[in-house]
């Protein structure tokens, strides 16, 4: 099957033929019908997969720390080995999936679902995900395959609501209009709030006022502090939601300067967090980072497991965000056509990446489409691990033949390495979650790339 990988090493992204996962219990088997990138994280990663190896390390200062540590314990050369294969690794791409039900046991609202059924999931942009039941939603007839390709991004802006606890009438700023800020505008607005939108880019500030709200576009040098004080009627906004990526302090402490006494404040994007403590201390004001979906995620019970929270106690679990989601869109107090700019089919995955990429080029929502009637035989799911075919290591009358089961970073880091050194004849490598990192090993120590059975 074709999937969408990243190298963290160098950032090139390339579509790959790899092996299909293997179904899992609590798990379900999708066949993608067509995914969204988010631009805004996928972007982000993109960006840290092209930096050099200084910047990588700047980026992310806590795996300096566990580098400087493991060189304590193991020394430097192993873990410059452990360092290079880990960014030698792959790294799937995306999480606004859908697709039809191939297989598993899954519910909605009390409803079996049957196979052929549409879910959405936060699934990968692969033409096959194995994906946890607790992060899939049944999509109601009502909303199209594209439409819902949106809803674990609205339900990250939903979650950041939620923790905000708006009431009807309030004055609310967001800042930042990307997706996931566009969609957190249409549902403060439908919760009863006023919304002012901050952003620098002039489409999607008129995108905005589009769905109901005022906005300040900052590339016209707008000042979002004092256009708040207008908004709010010069007694500060009750809420800001940041939805913006950046490494700048500047949306904390602006956000603590347009709120009102004991405002809210909800980190929903990314932003710098060299707090002042004074914006805080005299507004006692409120703030709070926002953890994707909601509650569940992150906890290898209620994901891994499938072992939901009772709903008596946690009203909105991951998934419930995703149905109330796609509740709204159902209901259409959620428009989220306007937010499409481009459409490319998985095998152009590069065109759109490369868009991304480019300094000037206007991108908003990215549709990846896939073939829905026609599959390579690698692309047939079936109760079988996968298995990778590989090329000899050594010369075919090499008297010991072995076969591989298991491919994470031991294999590719030490069993491979002594499998070669020892002249024996590699011929298989079994795995059940698609053959990477150890294939990998393969295809860089020379050999020719793995190829599915």
């Amino acid at each position: 099957m074709k999937q969408v990988l990243q190298s963290l090493k160098s950032g090139e992204i390339e579509v790959a033929d790899v092996p299909h996962p293997k179904m899992k219990a609590g798990h379900l088997l999708i066949r993608t019908r067509t995914s969204l990138i988010s631009a805004g994280t996928e972007r982000m990663l993109l960006e840290f997969g092209r930096s050099n190896i200084l910047n990588k390390a700047r980026r992310q200062p806590e795996k300096v720390k566990q580098a400087i540590d493991k060189v304590k314990s193991d020394g430097l050369l192993p873990t410059m080995e452990a360092v290079r294969t880990k960014l030698d690794q792959p790294l799937p791409l995306g999480y606004c999936n859908v697709g039809e039900l191939l297989d598993g046991n899954f519910s909605a609202g009390g409803i079996g679902l049957k196979k052929g059924d549409r879910v959405v999931s936060n699934g990968a942009h692969a033409e096959i995900v194995c994906v946890p039941k607790n992060i899939c939603a049944a999509i109601p007839d009502e909303v199209s395959d594209e439409e819902a390709t949106f809803t674990a991004i609205g339900a990250i802006g939903l979650q950041g609501i939620r923790l905000a606890q708006p009431t009807i009438g309030e004055f609310f700023v967001v800042t930042g209009l990307g997706l996931i800020g566009l969609l957190t505008v249409q549902l403060l607005i439908a919760n009863g709030c006023r919304v002012l939108g901050v952003d620098y880019d002039t489409g999607k500030c008129d995108l905005a006022r589009q769905f109901g709200a005022k906005t300040v576009d900052l590339s016209r040098n707008e000042d979002p502090v004092a256009e708040a004080a207008v908004f709010a009627g010069e007694q500060g906004v009750d809420g800001v939601l940041i939805t913006a990526s950046t490494t700048s302090t500047q949306p904390v402490h602006q956000a603590a300067q347009m709120c009102r006494k004991r405002g809210r404040i909800i980190l929903v994007g990314v932003a710098g967090l060299q707090l002042k403590r004074s914006d805080f201390y005299e507004k006692e004001l409120t703030f709070q980072v926002s953890c994707s979906y909601g509650p569940g995620r992150y906890d290898p019970e209620y994901e891994d497991k499938g072992h939901d929270y009772p709903l008596g106690f946690v009203r909105w679990t991951e998934q419930r965000n995703f149905q109330a989601i796609l509740d709204l869109m159902a209901s259409q107090k959620l428009d989220v056509k306007p937010l499409i700019s481009h459409r490319f089919t998985i095998e152009q995955a590069h065109q759109a990446y490369d868009l991304m990429a480019q300094s000037d080029g206007w991108y908003l929502g990215i549709i990846l489409e896939y073939q829905t009637d026609a599959f390579s035989s690698a692309g047939k799911p079936s109760g079988a691990a996968n298995t990778v075919r590989l090329p000899a290591v050594t010369d075919e009358r090499s008297a010991i033949t072995i076969g591989l089961l298991g491919a994470g970073n031991f294999a590719a880091r030490i069993l491979l390495p002594a499998i070669a050194d020892t002249g024996c004849r590699l011929k298989t490598i079994v795995s059940a979650g698609g053959g990477y990192p150890a294939p990998i090993w393969v295809k860089s120590s020379g050999l020719k790339k793995a190829r599915p059975m």
